[in-house]
């Protein structure tokens, strides 16, 4: 997951650059309709051209030197560019990143162990668990550094049994240029995190024991409980012997990591799913859609939908280009999420 809120990357601070040098800037890269200060802030009504997003970055880049950023935004049929100071950006602290990721190795060991009975099949549930999360988290700040948008390292946050994690985020403390950045941040950690998870349930499969069938046991239908591509992996990766399966704990580790990403994937405020879908559409539909998402994610898991509300609640800052448009093969890129949500998708809700 990847959070952030506006007020982090948006400044009331009035020490702005002389307007004649931002302006001067300005011109070198779009066509300026009208210029004027608003509040102390250089605001200039721009032609808008096919071009204006590599120009935009361009302006962005110039703009460093004077501790300046841009902003670009449609307001009716004008195309609105402004210069803000450039908020002061605290350095992160990695002590704090360190000690919760051995904490969340502990706390997740204990599950482990608790679900398995043994050491070994503990540590492998661990790094199952770790790897999805780490995975996921990292293609995040991967993406937001080749994006030059300053983002923290992941905090993974303890939990209690089964999993022992409540999973982990970056937080991102600088908006993103463009839309294109703003999806790519979102996409790839879920993706990244989906793709592991699968590696993860095929091995977990292979390795799952199976027993006799018991009458007197209830066993809860694997439909009902189980995403279809954790389904589609047991058919094709069965284990050796038929009867009941028992599920190895490096299986249920690829089970929570498509719990996962599905529950990332609701395009509700500053959730994964969230930063694609606001990549996508305008503000004010994004609203609607992420107050969608609340409603389907109280069906699959009420506790996850109050989290969505709160996080809902702010309003998503977008991208500082929040006018040019996303590239096709993004566009692209989003029907592969909707169909790694569809596959991921727990039918019955969550049961804990």
């Amino acid at each position: 997951m990847c959070g952030a809120s506006s007020d982090d990357f948006i400044s009331e601070s009035i020490k702005v650059p002389s307007f004649e040098k931002v302006q001067e800037l300005v011109e070198t890269e779009f066509e300026i309709e009208e210029s004027f200060v608003d509040h102390n802030i250089p605001t200039f009504h721009i032609k808008y051209r096919e071009n204006s997003k590599e120009a935009f970055l361009r302006v962005m880049q110039s703009l460093e030197a004077l501790d300046s950023l841009p902003v670009l935004r449609q307001e009716g049929k004008k195309v609105v560019l402004q210069v803000l100071p450039k908020p002061e950006i605290k350095p992160n602290k990695n002590l704090v990143n360190i000690a919760l990721f051995f904490a969340t190795l502990g706390t997740v060991f204990a599950s482990g162990y608790l679900y398995a009975g043994n050491v070994i099949d503990g540590l492998l549930f661990t790094t199952a668990i770790m790897a999805i999360l780490g995975s996921h988290e990292m293609g995040h700040k991967l993406l937001a550094d080749k994006h030059d948008v300053d983002a923290t390292y992941p905090y993974f946050i303890p939990g209690l049994p089964p999993i022992g994690t409540f999973g982990a985020l970056i937080r991102q403390k600088a908006l993103p240029p463009n839309k294109d950045a703003l999806f790519d941040i979102g996409f790839t950690g879920p993706i990244t995190g989906f793709i592991i998870a699968v590696i993860v349930t095929i091995i977990g499969a292979q390795i799952s024991v199976v027993v006799p069938p018991d009458p007197s046991m209830q066993v809860i239908p694997i439909t009902e409980v189980y995403p279809l591509i954790y389904r589609w992996i047991f058919q094709i990766f069965p284990p050796s012997t038929s009867g009941v399966i028992t599920q190895h704990p490096v299986a249920f580790a690829g089970w929570v990591g498509m719990v996962i990403t599905m529950l990332n994937l609701v395009p509700s405020g500053m959730f994964d799913g969230g930063h694609v879908a606001r990549s996508l559409m305008s503000n004010r539909m994004h609203q609607i859609v992420s107050y969608g998402g609340i409603i389907l994610l109280a069906i699959i898991w009420w506790p996850m939908a109050i989290l969505a509300l709160f996080f809902s609640a702010a309003k998503h800052p977008g991208p500082l280009d929040d006018v040019s448009t996303l590239t096709k093969s993004r566009k692209l890129g989003a029907i592969g999420l909707v169909a790694v949500f569809v596959l991921s998708v727990v039918p019955m809700g969550i049961p804990f």
